[in-house]
């Protein structure tokens, strides 16, 4: 039964990504710069699937290295002409150093967030974005995440404008557990990430987009992760199938304790434009 399981979801997977590759080669094709632009647009009208690799270093009491892949697909959905509801979930895959002595390292899947934006279908030059975050506790170990729900809200404002090279804005959500009986306790956690982006023609750009967080119910000293930084990112192709690729680093600024100092970042956004 497990190999027919397995079997059987390779099929719809091939099946599935079969299937985008022939849609992606029927659309009509965006210049590299407007697909880099359209990329940048976290509630663009775009069905894209990032893999988004977080590698921090010097994490925890015995400065290990951990890995988190986020898979991160990104689905819009049209709710009539005025109005899109756009769905971004992410999946972490945790790869976590060991903590202390005579404690092994662990590898599994984490917490995933999701969230829904409520964007107009056909804005300005100003984009806005808004909704309700999810935790789900879908953690494998209790290492590794909290098994209480969490709940509250998210927001995106962002400017881009056709024949400007810059795209910038601001990702924001607080998350409140809500009970706190179960493995973990409770919870409460913002996260803000402020992105600026200029863009050159065929699809290269320069990048800033730090992942700062505040967990709230930890002493002042330990609340924040300030991290400063930047990358370079480029959209290729694989035949029609627009990807767009990222390479960036982060310094932490302000950091607990046992608070990574440096994280480098990979990201491969596969897109399907409409």
């Amino acid at each position: 039964m497990r190999f027919s399981f397995h079997a059987k979801a390779t099929r719809a997977s091939a099946a599935i990504m079969i299937a985008a590759l022939l849609a992606a080669s029927a659309r009509a094709e965006l210049s590299a710069e407007e697909l880099a632009k359209l990329a940048q647009n976290p509630v663009g009208n775009l069905i894209s699937v990032p893999f988004q690799n977080n590698t921090n270093l010097n994490y925890g009491p015995e400065k290990g290295t951990q890995n988190i892949l986020n898979i991160q697909p990104v689905i819009p959905i049209s709710i009539n002409k005025d109005w899109n509801l756009i769905t971004r979930t992410i999946l972490p895959v945790i790869s976590m150093p060991s903590l202390g002595p005579g404690i092994g390292s662990l590898n599994g899947v984490g917490d995933v967030v999701l969230t829904a934006f409520l964007s107009p279908a056909n804005p300005g030059k100003w984009i806005w974005g808004a909704g309700p975050v999810v935790q789900i506790p879908t953690n494998s170990n209790s290492e590794l995440g909290n098994k209480n729900w969490g709940l509250g809200p998210a927001l995106v404002v962002l400017h881009m404008d056709h024949g400007d090279p810059w795209v910038y804005g601001a990702l924001m959500n607080n998350i409140w557990s809500v009970s706190s009986s179960k493995q973990g306790g409770s919870y409460n956690n913002g996260t803000l990430q402020p992105f600026i982006n200029y863009n050159f023609p065929g699809g290269f750009y320069l990048t800033t987009a730090p992942i700062i967080t505040a967990d709230w119910n930890a002493e002042s000293s330990q609340r924040w992760t300030v991290p400063l930084g930047g990358g370079v990112g480029k959209i290729f192709h694989l035949g029609k199938l627009p990807v767009n690729t990222q390479l960036s680093a982060y310094y932490n600024v302000v950091k607990p304790d046992n608070g990574p100092n440096w994280q480098i970042r990979l990201q491969a956004q596969f897109m399907f434009p409409k």
